[in-house]
């Protein structure tokens, strides 16, 4: 508990704006609190009090910059901050972000928590620390432990409190100040060089391991693999190993190293049964697919994405995002008996459809029932679907093809190019080779691949075959694809 008093309690108001409701937090450098703002009803906010000694009141307004910088979905927006005052209090006002904490869940499973939210937190952690890495100078978290990351009620990662993040300048002997949580920081943190990239990542292992061996562990050391579940991945725990190493120069040394070998793993050694299905930690192989205007066949893509999916995975799935979609509801009146049409799911050749999907709906379906899910979310619109299209192991783009349509591609690209995502994938439909390369070259050498004119999804060429060949190279070997068939043109199951 903090020794510290605090100057707000429930009815205080900060800046003649924000009412204090109640506490909902404290860590190592304040406490926080909930608020209504008075300005805006029914917003609530977050306020981070923190009480600094004389000379130190620079850590709130270092944590300030450091966030108010910053734009990632998995990261709090900071709109308000209060200057330390004479005594030395200063306010954050930031995200309320509803949900518990990672270690109240952890705590609430009874500290057994399974594989596929192990492998889930690892890839979410992982494109945050990546986005943070790459910023220029790159910021180390440098306290990475589950009170400090927040779990909505959708199981997406929040990364919380930065009272300890630092910019990386490099050269330096090491920390001027040793900062973290014994256990879950890394050696150097505690003297002996400056902490790096590597040491989130360190961070990252020692949270990983902690879960691994249901909350009883946080640092490898002699003996400790009795204490790993059984069942664990070996490949993760192999991974989180490595993570763990005393010397920074023998770990990974980027966040996108270690997201490659995590994802590389997720395929790995799973060539297929007779179903043709692939081994997976995360339970599902998730495509997003977002458009870059309306009106240019996202679902008609994720279509042709779902059936050939069929062909190497058993269970497979395409998920309409968005209430108001009505795209599905006309597939559905045509491919299902008129008994049925009242259901959200329905089945196409053995393809489970799920229409007007909610977002709380994606983590069940993600947590193991399918094998491989193509997320449609229509045109791009709001933020509010960039957070699935993040996750997605193939993001895929899909782009108007017409040279007058090119700023609806820019607009896209630009709120895309704000954050690190390997594998993204730009599709181009009605098109050739030569017009893919053209747009190749806009996008700065990105991926484009061409989709033949095809006015029916469910007929496939090979023209078709191999434009889905190449956006799915990286997780279906050529060798393990099963041999290609015509869909019949009267796909009612």
């Amino acid at each position: 508990m903090l020794k510290q008093p605090s100057k707000l309690s429930p009815g205080s108001v900060l800046g003649e704006r924000y009412e204090i409701l109640t506490r909902i937090g404290e860590g190592g450098m304040g406490y926080v609190y909930l608020a209504d703002d008075a300005k805006l009803p029914g917003k609530q906010w977050a306020v981070k009090e923190s009480l600094h000694a004389e000379g130190q009141a620079g850590h709130v307004q270092a944590e300030a910059d450091v966030l108010i910088g910053l734009n990632h979905p998995m990261l709090p927006g900071i709109i308000d901050f209060f200057k330390p005052d004479p005594d030395g209090y200063a306010y954050l006002i930031m995200d309320y972000i509803h949900g518990q904490t990672l270690e109240q869940f952890i705590r609430g499973e009874g500290g057994q928590v399974s594989n596929s939210f192990i492998f889930a937190a690892a890839n979410q952690l992982l494109e945050v620390l990546g986005y943070l890495h790459q910023q220029t100078p790159a910021i180390i978290y440098r306290d990475l432990k589950p009170s400090n990351i927040m779990l909505t009620p959708d199981h997406l990662i929040r990364l919380v409190d930065f009272g300890i993040a630092r910019s990386y300048k490099g050269l330096q002997g090491e920390d001027t100040v040793k900062l973290g949580t014994i256990g879950f920081a890394a050696p150097e943190q505690y003297g002996g060089g400056e902490s790096d990239e590597r040491s989130d990542l360190y961070g990252l292992g020692a949270l990983l391991l902690y879960m691994l061996t249901n909350g009883r562990a946080s640092e490898w050391r002699p003996g400790i693999k009795s204490f790993i579940r059984e069942g664990a991945p070996p490949e993760m725990v192999s991974m989180v190993r490595r993570l763990l190493e005393q010397q920074p120069q023998d770990r990974y040394q980027s966040a996108a190293e270690v997201l490659r070998v995590l994802r590389e793993s997720q395929h790995s050694g799973g060539g297929g049964s007779s179903s043709g299905r692939f081994s997976s930690f995360s339970g599902s192989l998730v495509t997003a697919v977002l458009g870059a205007a309306p009106g240019i066949g996202v679902t008609h893509c994720c279509i042709m994405m779902a059936h050939y999916l069929a062909k190497s995975f058993k269970r497979v799935a395409i998920v309409e995002m968005g209430l108001k979609s009505t795209a599905f509801k006309q597939i559905q009146e045509i491919a299902v008996d008129a008994s049925r049409q009242h259901e959200r799911k329905f089945v196409i050749q053995g393809i489970d459809y799920w229409r007007q999907a909610a977002r709380s709906d994606i983590i069940s379906l993600l947590a193991g029932s399918y094998d491989a899910v193509v997320l449609d979310l229509g045109a791009y619109r709001d933020s509010d679907r960039l957070e699935e299209f993040f996750r997605a192991q193939i993001p895929v783009v899909v782009c108007p093809s017409a040279e007058w349509r090119w700023k609806d591609v820019q607009a896209v690209t630009q709120a895309l190019s704000r954050y690190s995502q390997p594998g993204r994938v730009y599709a181009l439909p009605c098109s050739d080779e030569g017009e893919a390369e053209r747009m190749s070259r806009k996008l700065g050498g990105s991926q484009v691949v061409p989709l033949p004119l095809l006015k029916d999804p469910f007929q496939y060429t090979d023209t078709t075959r191999q434009a889905m060949d190449q956006i799915y190279a990286a997780v279906i070997p050529a060798g393990t694809r099963r041999p290609w068939f015509s869909f019949a043109k009267r796909w009612m199951h």
